[in-house]
């Protein structure tokens, strides 16, 4: 792929597979300032961009699957490179080929675990639903006001789940009339769209909006915001639309309605992470905040490099799939972040925000001096 006689022909498939925006790069470098690599260590996009520019690109290397996609660098770009979907376009030529570093070979068998059995975790199809059992939730029905779509890593992950059980809590307490199609439902795809692989992504897809359509869903309440990216954003390309609503936009919403009453005292102080699928990516900053600022005695601080700056955790663009070694996580940075402003707990709205910040705590010595939660949790302890 780097001959000079593949050149031409890698220029074309670059452009096929959705990279013809990098021919708009004039190489000013604001992408590098503000991609969260480079506070780990070296790393360019820019380098990426001129190189397929040229039809130079090395699909062997790691470095094309290192981008987040948490939409820094399309907000600095004076040219509209659009890196997120040009990077994607890399993935694309690279599945197709079949070529994964080792960092990156765990994407195969979730591409096999997605079509198998409709999550990245290997988990049995039929266990989708388990994390509801004893908490009165019921299967979707046409006529239904809501459909709760937890997303595979709370229906499957011991620590989600606890998410999805406090999700459930405040809903039904709150006499919201919801259900869930728990087998019935597969991945949202979005994140091994961003590794490249537009197959299982359209197939995933496909299958839901039938499963939506069939069972008479309208709108859709979620935990996830990369699900709530991809009904939202990307679900409309196979001409549907669904309503579509973040469970940290629900949660202000009952609670305004006073549907939803916040009892207790909650006494902590908090920090708020942004995820960004949910900040960046869909301008959703104040609701969360707000859901938080109804809780009574709850003091919220602020950290460094939030709301259109928030700090990346590290796991969008199927980062949460690939080994990062310690020393270049930014979840570790994150959470010294939220140590530092005396954050006794750090909120967030994400699966993979969490999983990461969990993990972190694990390994940094001063882990221990800080909670990560759900906002769910939160509200949950305080009504």
């Amino acid at each position: 792929m780097e001959n000079v006689a593949d050149y031409k022909e890698i220029i074309d498939v670059i452009k096929e597979s959705g990279g013809d925006a990098f021919k708009l790069c004039f190489q000013c470098g604001l992408c590098d300032t503000v991609c969260p690599w480079n506070r780990v260590r070296t790393f360019s996009m820019r380098k990426i961009v001129r190189e397929a520019t040229f039809g130079m690109t090395d699909i062997e290397s790691e470095d094309i699957w290192r981008c987040t996609t948490c939409g820094r660098c399309p907000k600095q770009c004076p040219r509209d490179v659009k890196q997120i979907e040009s990077g994607v376009s890399l993935r694309r030529i690279a599945t197709e080929y079949g070529v994964f570093p080792t960092a990156v070979k765990p994407i195969r068998t979730i591409s096999g675990s997605l079509i198998g059995e409709g999550n990245p975790l290997s988990e049995g199809r039929k266990d989708r639903a388990n994390w509801a059992e004893g908490l009165s939730v019921k299967p979707f029905h046409e006529g239904m006001d809501i459909l709760y779509f937890p997303g595979c890593y709370l229906s499957y992950d011991q620590r989600l789940k606890k998410v999805a059980k406090a999700t459930a809590n405040i809903l039904n307490l709150a006499g919201v009339d919801f259900g869930i199609l728990g087998s019935k439902e597969n991945c949202c795809g979005e994140s091994i769209r961003k590794t490249g692989d537009e197959d299982v992504f359209k197939r995933l897809a496909k299958e839901n909006i039938k499963t939506f359509i069939d069972n008479g869903v309208r709108k859709i309440l979620v935990s996830s915001p990369h699900c709530y990216h991809t009904f939202k954003n990307e679900y409309p390309e196979f001409m549907v639309n669904f309503e579509v609503v973040h469970i940290s936009q629900y949660l202000l919403d009952l609670i305004n309605e006073g549907r939803l009453e916040i009892k207790k005292e909650y006494e902590k102080k908090i920090t708020y992470h942004d995820p960004c699928y949910l900040g960046r990516h869909n301008g959703i900053y104040d609701e969360p905040r707000e859901v938080l600022k109804k809780v009574p005695g709850l003091e919220l601080t602020e950290m460094p490099d939030s709301l259109e700056d928030s700090l990346c955790c590290g796991g969008g663009g199927g980062r949460i799939w690939m080994e990062t070694p310690k020393g270049e996580r930014f979840s570790d940075l994150r959470l010294e972040q939220a140590i530092g402003v005396g954050a006794e707990i750090l909120v967030t709205s994400c699966p993979y925000c969490i999983t990461n910040f969990e993990d972190s705590r694990l390994t940094l010595d001063n882990g221990e001096a800080i909670e990560v939660k759900d906002i769910t949790e939160i509200i949950q302890e305080a009504i």
